[in-house]
C-alpha cells in the first residue's frame, strides 16, 4: 500500500496520518485543547466559560454566595429560642406589669375591689419627684452605692495583687476564706455582722473599748456598718476575677517593668491596670448593679431603714411604699426609676467598651 506525499504546508487532520488529496496549504494547524475546553464550531476548541449566575444579578449572587460565618438564616434563632422564651417569661412580662402598675392608681382599695382602677399616666412619677423624702433617698442611694463600689474594687484589686506575691499555702487559705464570705447568704451574713457589732454582746466593741456604743443608732455609723458587710460579701468576686486577669498578663511585661525600677504601685497603675481594663469594666458594672440594689443588708442591719428612715435606700423605700403603705403604684414607679438608672449605667458601659474597640 502506497502513501500519498503530503503537500507542503498542508496540515494533517486530527486522528489521521495522511493529508487528503488536494488539501489547501492555507489551513492553519489546529490549536491544542486547553484543559476543560469544549470543541467549537469547525473542530476548534473554545475555552469553557463559567455559567452565568442565576437570580437577582451578579452583585446579588456575589453577596449571597459568600456569607460570613454564623449567618445561617433562622438557625441561630432556633437555638436561642428556649433561652429567649425563659427570659420573656421571667423578665419581659414582669417589667411590663411593673410599668403598667406605675401608670395606674393601684392601692389596697383597688386590690380588694372596693374602688375601680383609674389611669394616672405620669401622675405617680410627678408625685414621686415632688416628694422631698424620695429625693433624699435617691441621693443617699447613689452616694452609698458609689462608696460600696469604690471600696469593693480597692479591696478586691489589692488582695488580687497580694495573691500573686504569696506562696501557695497562704494563697489557698485566702482563696478559701474569700469564697466562704462570697457563698454566705446575705441574711446570714447580715445577722452575724449585727451580732459582732452589738453594743451589749458584740466582741468588736469590747476589743475596741467602745463600751455600749450603738453602731446602728447614728446615720453615718449605720451606713458604715452596712458598707463593711456589703464589701465583705462582694470583694471575693472582684478579687478572683482580677487575679485571673493578672495571671494572664505576660510575665515578660512585668519583668520589664521591674527591671526599669518601677514600684509595685507604678507597675499596677501604668502596666497592669491598662491591660486589665476590660476586666475592670466588667467588675465595675457588676458592682454598680449589685450595690445599687442593696436591700437585705439595709433591711436586716438597720431594722427596715434605720431610725425615722435615716438609712433608707431606693429598694427599701420601694418596699415600704408598696407593702407597708399599700401604695403599689408608687412602689412600682420607684422600681421603674431604678430600672432606668441601671439601664443608663449599662448603656454607658457598653459605649465605653465599643469606644475601646473591644468585642462584646
Amino acid at each position: 500500500m502506497t502513501h500519498q506525499p503530503t503537500a507542503p504546508g498542508a496540515s494533517a487532520a486530527p486522528g489521521r496520518g495522511t493529508a487528503r488529496p488536494g488539501a489547501s496549504a492555507a489551513v492553519p494547524p489546529a490549536p491544542r485543547e486547553a484543559p476543560g475546553a469544549e470543541p467549537g464550531p469547525g473542530g476548534t476548541a473554545s475555552p469553557k466559560r463559567p455559567p452565568a449566575p442565576r437570580g437577582p444579578g451578579r452583585r446579588g449572587a456575589r453577596r449571597g454566595g459568600a456569607r460570613a460565618p454564623g449567618h445561617g438564616g433562622w438557625t441561630p434563632w432556633l437555638y436561642l429560642a428556649p433561652a429567649l422564651a425563659v427570659l420573656g417569661a421571667l423578665l419581659v412580662y414582669p417589667v411590663y406589669q411593673l410599668g403598667l402598675i406605675s401608670l395606674l392608681e393601684y392601692t389596697q382599695a383597688q386590690v380588694s375591689g372596693g374602688r375601680p382602677t383609674s389611669f394616672q399616666g405620669l401622675g405617680n412619677y410627678a408625685a414621686l419627684f415632688r416628694d422631698p423624702q424620695f429625693r433624699q433617698v435617691l441621693l443617699a442611694t447613689v452616694l452609698f452605692a458609689a462608696a460600696c463600689v469604690v471600696t469593693t474594687l480597692a479591696v478586691g484589686c489589692a488582695l488580687a495583687v497580694l495573691l500573686t506575691r504569696v506562696r501557695a499555702v497562704p494563697r489557698l487559705a485566702l482563696m478559701l476564706a474569700a469564697l466562704g464570705a462570697w457563698a454566705t447568704p446575705a441574711v446570714t451574713g447580715s445577722t452575724v455582722w449585727v451580732f459582732l457589732f452589738d453594743p451589749d454582746f458584740g466582741p468588736v466593741n469590747r476589743v475596741l473599748g467602745l463600751g455600749d456604743f450603738s453602731w446602728t443608732y447614728g446615720r453615718y455609723s449605720a451606713f458604715a456598718l452596712v458598707l463593711s458587710e456589703v464589701v465583705w460579701c462582694s470583694f471575693p468576686f472582684v478579687m478572683v476575677t482580677v487575679y485571673a486577669g493578672i495571671r494572664a498578663v505576660p510575665a515578660e511585661v512585668l519583668e520589664a517593668a521591674a527591671l526599669d525600677g518601677a514600684s509595685t504601685w507604678r507597675t499596677w497603675r501604668s502596666v497592669t491596670a491598662p491591660l486589665l481594663r476590660p476586666i475592670l469594666l466588667v467588675v465595675t458594672i457588676q458592682s454598680v448593679i449589685w450595690d445599687f440594689k442593696v436591700f437585705t443588708q439595709i433591711y436586716v442591719m438597720t431594722g427596715g431603714g434605720g431610725i425615722a428612715g435615716q438609712n433608707l435606700v431606693l429598694n427599701v423605700y420601694a418596699y415600704q411604699k408598696a407593702f407597708a403603705s399599700s401604695q403599689y403604684s408608687l412602689g412600682s414607679a420607684i422600681g421603674v426609676v431604678m430600672l432606668l438608672i441601671l439601664l443608663a449605667v449599662t448603656l454607658v458601659h457598653l459605649r465605653l467598651v465599643r469606644r475601646q474597640g473591644e468585642e462584646l
